[in-house]
């Protein structure tokens, strides 16, 4: 998840990045604790996002993340409204394969550090299930935001659609390899030398 933030330091465009796990995994919000996540999840290779919110178990969900630059007019946004706008793009375009989809209307009552047994309003649900959520941060490049949907497959297929809706104009890029170093960088100074990651 470094990648993000190395995106989101030199990025002069917004991103919309869609990526797969290549094993299953748990990610764990930045306010989060990280020996609750070892104890409810034994065995599995925790990762600290550098965004809020849950845990979130990976393996068979779709993860993106938004990069925002700065001087973007949606950079400067508030979280809870660049949220409700995010997500209710998200929902318009997953409403062909998903009809019974919808914003929350409101956080629902807290009851474990699961994300997704906790819908916060604009979350997306589903037939009472929450089955996207993000969480956002904001630095004085730009703002990030990481979600996840949680629709049993790791291909998101209306990820070209979304990119549609968000932005007027939509091209494909790949990672620089300037920009995947950077990323190693990041998580080898934030990540790894920390109880944060454990990523062994």
């Amino acid at each position: 998840m470094a990648v993000d933030e190395a995106l989101l330091e030199t990025s002069a465009l917004p991103l919309l990045r869609v990526y797969r796990w290549d094993r299953p995994n748990v990610s764990v919000g930045y306010f989060e604790k990280i020996a609750e996540a070892r104890s409810q999840h034994p065995g599995q290779l925790l990762v600290r996002r550098w965004t809020g919110g849950g845990t979130v178990v990976h393996g068979s969900d779709a993860p993106y993340s938004l990069i925002v630059p700065r001087g973007e007019p949606f950079a400067a946004v508030r979280p809870g409204e660049s949220y409700r706008r995010i997500h209710g793009i998200l929902a318009t375009v997953l409403r062909s394969a998903v009809p019974s989809v919808a914003l929350a209307a409101a956080d629902a009552p807290k009851v474990s550090s699961a994300c997704f047994e906790n819908p916060v309003a604009d979350d997306l649900m589903a037939d009472g299930c929450k089955i996207a959520g993000a969480g956002q941060r904001r630095t004085r490049a730009g703002m990030l935001h990481q979600g996840s949907l949680q629709l049993g497959s790791a291909e998101f297929r209306e990820a070209r659609e979304f990119a549609d809706q968000l932005s007027v104009r939509v091209s494909a890029l790949a990672l620089a390899d300037h920009e995947l170093a950077r990323a190693n960088v990041l998580a080898d100074a934030r990540y790894r030398t920390t109880e944060w990651l454990d990523l062994r």
